[in-house]
């Protein structure tokens, strides 16, 4: 893995996850409590013996270069780094990151180092855990000149993925992105038996979905950005690929999730609050890491607390319930509050005395959420002061997407921007 190199692509604006990226990147937004989602690929980089990463970035990157920059620091005996790499203007050009093919021809010079032999490109917004070893294996065990990662996925969801269709050695043959008639979806079909030869068990899943994780020799990969002007990998470089050169297929089975809307961002945060959650971020082996902060325990009064993560350095007042939801660091909660089913991104710091009540009118909100809150269904961001009494109920908004100043509605999920100051009482208008 010496000779592979990293390559996070940040993603653009982020408009499917707004309110959360209004102020920060995708990568940057938290996940389960204390993580962002840039730990997830930064980690499975360390846990796979890959210490030399670039990320590339472009919008809202601030939080993201601040979070890279003190949590991921290598010792000086493996020269590893994890690098950013912002479009920025040069003497080839002054553009954006026009898309993910030509971000990284913008930063191609940098693949062109000595001793990189393999690129390994990695999408910022997935939570995952996967050994690249094997997958690299896979690569170098087929002769291939590229080798993308799929996950087996039952019909319905294959209208939603790229899938491939392959050759009896696994080699790519086609690719059809996100078929949506029966005859495109028999013509990828890849047969059960196949995919239980590999070690894996179908239970229905005959459709290969590609998961954006590519792994590419260099020497082609700078060939093909350079010899052309696409701008994207999945609609472009990746097809012109599969007609001219050996592009090899990896099965993983483990749990996978794409990000990349609320919708999905909220069911998979509440879904790592299960009695037995589908991904664990404790796993010895292939832990996931981020940025230590020393925070102090959490301290509960005399509240109820079910099927929740709480996170450090948070205080829940008295007679509070938390039920299923995920609590962020130094959230702070009031008495006789009850949270469900919500997702609360926590603080980003502690209030000093003069910060403690914001003023609205002849009302205030106590930082954090105040005694007599009703969360229910509901995604808070960082840095949040919600009023006494205040009602924030998913199934009482009167719209699946609607805006309320500080608090908007996405997919049905309402979602309270950073930052944000509710006042005493506010609620959902009567539908």
């Amino acid at each position: 893995m010496r000779h592979t190199v990293g390559l996070i692509l940040g993603g653009g604006k982020g408009t499917r996850l707004m309110p959360l990226t209004e102020y920060r990147s995708k990568p940057a937004v938290p996940l389960g409590g204390k993580y962002r989602l840039i730990d997830v690929p930064i980690s499975n980089c360390i846990n796979s013996n890959i210490n030399r990463m670039y990320v590339l970035t472009q919008f809202n990157s601030v939080s993201l270069h601040r979070h890279i920059r003190q949590t991921y620091n290598f010792d000086l005996f493996h020269n590893g780094f994890v690098e950013i790499l912002a479009a920025q203007q040069t003497l080839e050009g002054a553009d954006w990151y026009q898309g993910t093919a030509d971000a990284v021809r913008k930063q191609v010079r940098f693949l062109k180092e000595y001793g990189i032999k393999y690129v390994l490109i990695l999408s910022g917004d997935q939570l995952y855990r996967m050994n690249f070893n094997e997958m690299l294996a896979t690569h170098i065990n087929a002769d291939a000149d590229v080798t993308i990662s799929t996950v087996p996925v039952h019909a319905d969801a294959a209208r939603s993925f790229g899938i491939m269709q392959l050759n009896d050695s696994g080699k790519v043959v086609d690719f059809v992105e996100k078929p949506k008639d029966d005859a495109s979806l028999e013509k990828v079909r890849t047969p059960a038996a196949w995919i239980e030869s590999k070690g894996i068990e179908a239970n229905g899943r005959e459709y290969l979905a590609s998961m954006g994780i590519y792994l590419w020799n260099r020497d082609l990969l700078v060939d093909l950005l350079e010899s052309t002007s696409h701008d994207d990998f999945g609609q472009h470089i990746f097809p012109m690929a599969i007609k001219n050169h050996h592009v090899q297929t990896h099965l993983f089975d483990g749990y996978w999730e794409d990000i990349g809307t609320i919708k999905a961002f909220y069911d998979c945060n509440l879904a790592l609050t299960d009695a037995n959650p589908p991904f664990l971020f404790a796993d010895r082996r292939a832990p996931i890491f981020t940025r230590p902060r020393f925070l102090p325990s959490t301290r509960m009064a005399s509240c109820t607390v079910r099927d929740s993560l709480i996170a450090d350095g948070c205080f829940i007042g008295t007679s509070t319930i938390i039920e299923k939801s995920v609590i962020g660091m130094r959230t702070h909660i009031g008495k006789n509050v009850i949270v469900k089913n919500s997702v609360v991104m926590g603080a980003d710091f502690y209030p000093t005395t003069d910060d403690h009540l914001y003023s609205f009118g002849d009302s205030a909100a106590v930082w954090g959420i105040g005694d007599g809150a009703y969360i229910d269904g509901a995604m808070l961001d960082k840095n949040v002061c919600i009023g006494r009494n205040v009602r924030i109920v998913a199934s009482e908004s009167p719209a699946a997407d609607c805006d309320f100043g500080e608090v908007l509605v996405r997919d049905g999920i309402p979602c309270v921007r950073k930052n944000a100051r509710v006042p005493d009482g506010w609620r959902f208008p009567e539908k």
